[in-house]
């Protein structure tokens, strides 16, 4: 088209110097980087094992960023949905905001799956037996535990209702000496070599310490800028890549880093750092 920008080497080279210094900072709990590390499915695989307390649990099939719709159109993009060789069904998704985590959402992801399971003709008694699961950065029920199993019941009788749908919150901020609280550890690591769990870390050495991982990371970064650029939303720099940096702060705000070094790494304003810091502190309970 005539009015298309043919895009400079030098400024498409520029960014991906600052994509790498971001790369670095990245933790499992970053969407882009998680989604790229569950990608191996050796990694979602070891996650699903260590939740579910089932060592010989088995994922068949994976897929990142299913983008699942209702009846209305409303769509909801799932982070991770995998199937077991037991036929059970998991969408996991990894929630560095509070409200992106609500009890309604959960409820919302657990029909979405099942509308999207059954074929025409399908008696409903073939749904299989399904499990949300929220990695929440905060303790979202407020309870002070590592981990909740949410089951309907039969309230007169106290029996559980047998719709064999399940909804399950980990709190990341417990990191005690157990399996899941190891795991949790993992998941916050910018460093492959302080990570607890092999198949974790060889995955993140790989995206952060090799030059294929590094350049694809870049690559999936560019596509959420381009996508950014694409939807015309932008403020001094696009929104895709604006979102990318806000995670990044995030995760070494967890590690103490003070504003100004935030700032300076990701090349963002101090005051903007302090105002996502601050967004999130309101939300924590």
């Amino acid at each position: 088209m005539a009015n298309e920008k043919i895009m400079p080497d030098s400024e498409l080279e520029a960014r991906y110097e600052r994509y790498k210094d971001v790369i670095k900072n990245f933790t499992l709990m970053s969407d882009i980087f998680m989604r790229n590390v569950f990608k191996q499915r050796e990694c979602l695989e070891y996650v699903l094992q260590v939740i579910m307390e089932k060592q010989d649990l088995q994922v068949i099939d994976q897929i990142v960023q299913k983008d699942y719709k209702n009846l209305q159109g409303r769509s909801a993009i799932m982070d991770c949905v995998a199937r077991d060789s037991e036929g059970k069904q998991f969408d996991v998704e990894i929630q560095q905001d509070n409200e992106g985590a609500s009890p309604k959402r959960a409820r919302y992801h657990s029909g979405l799956m099942d509308m999207n399971t059954l074929n025409p003709g399908q008696d409903f008694d073939e749904l299989p037996e399904s499990y949300v699961i929220f990695i929440t950065r905060d303790d979202i029920l407020g309870y002070g535990l590592p981990i909740y199993h949410i089951n309907k019941k039969i309230e007169e009788v106290n029996e559980n209702f047998q719709d064999e749908a399940h909804i399950i919150y980990v709190n990341s901020r417990k990191q005690e000496d157990t399996e899941l609280g190891r795991l949790m550890h993992d998941l916050h690591c910018k460093n492959a070599d302080e990570m607890h769990s092999p198949v974790l870390a060889k995955r993140v050495h790989e995206l952060k310490d090799t030059q294929k991982g590094v350049e694809l990371m870049c690559h999936e970064m560019e596509k959420i800028y381009s996508e950014g650029m694409e939807s015309g939303e932008k403020r001094g720099i696009e929104k895709g890549e604006l979102k990318a940096k806000k995670e990044t702060v995030l995760s070494m705000a967890e590690e103490g880093m003070d504003v100004k070094t935030m700032a300076r790494l990701v090349k963002v304003s101090e005051k903007d750092v302090q105002r996502w810091i601050d967004e999130n502190l309101c939300t924590m309970k």
